[in-house]
């Protein structure tokens, strides 16, 4: 593990695929999401807007107040794209000791978001990259619109910790950091104990990874002045299927 906080190290869009299944993460580059994507880097950062006005989450179990967040589910089959009735987010105590085992309802993504062009082609370029390392009938798509701030002089953008997602791939997109120190992205490969840190700051870079071989977290932010926060997207890809709750199952 490196002592020093590092800038990401970056992998270009013909190496994504072959990358990631060598190493289990890569790095892209805003300029990379947008080619991978087939969109453009404008369209891209035109998205960020959406993260304006964010609600609180309510689930915290640490008493905080600096989560804020939104949540869409989606099936992918090809190219067709397909959002599904608002659903809960539900992870086993597994895969989220702090607050697994229950189901979360999250206020949904705005219309105006889900209906842009350069949204549906984030979601189905992953999908389309994924399919050349795992070639599936249908993908699982979970959204998860973030902003984590500094209301009560900390904010902590993975408050369980380092952890898995209990899916086949995971991208976390940085949108924007303002007036904040911390936010030190940190994988670790699931199977030992080598690990990588780094800070992504460029708007619109992702970690891509393989769930199944990667451990992440996020360290806490604090503010530089009064205030500050930092904005990501999250998009979880599965192929067996949504989490949900086993009362849901029954039902």
């Amino acid at each position: 593990m490196t002592n020093a906080t590092l800038a990401p190290p970056l992998t270009s869009a013909k190496e994504l695929a072959n990358s990631l299944r060598s190493n289990g993460y890569v790095v892209a580059s805003a300029e990379t999401v947008a080619e991978v994507s087939k969109t453009s880097l404008a369209g891209l950062q035109n998205l960020t807007q959406f993260w304006e006005g964010l609600p609180r989450d309510p689930y915290l179990k640490d008493g905080g107040r600096y989560r804020f967040r939104r949540h869409a589910s989606y099936e992918i089959k090809g190219d067709h794209l397909h959002l599904v009735p608002h659903r809960a987010h539900w992870q086993s105590l597994n895969y989220n000791a702090l607050h697994g085992g229950i189901e979360r309802w999250f206020e949904p993504v705005q219309a105006d978001l889900l209906k842009d062009p350069a949204w549906q082609s984030v979601l189905l370029g992953l999908a389309t990259l994924f399919n050349g390392l795992k070639p599936v009938t249908t993908w699982f798509v979970e959204v998860h619109q973030f902003r984590i701030d500094t209301t009560d002089g900390i904010g902590r953008p993975t408050p369980e910790g380092a952890h898995r997602d209990g899916v086949d791939f995971v991208a976390v997109f940085l949108l924007d950091r303002s007036g904040i120190k911390g936010g030190e992205t940190r994988i670790f490969d699931a199977g030992g104990s080598a690990g990588l840190r780094f800070t992504l700051s460029q708007p619109w870079s992702a970690l891509i990874m393989n769930d199944e071989r990667m451990i992440h977290e996020s360290t806490p932010i604090q503010p530089i002045g009064n205030y500050g926060y930092r904005d990501t997207l999250v998009l979880t890809y599965r192929s067996s299927g949504f989490q949900d709750s086993p009362q849901h199952s029954q039902q």
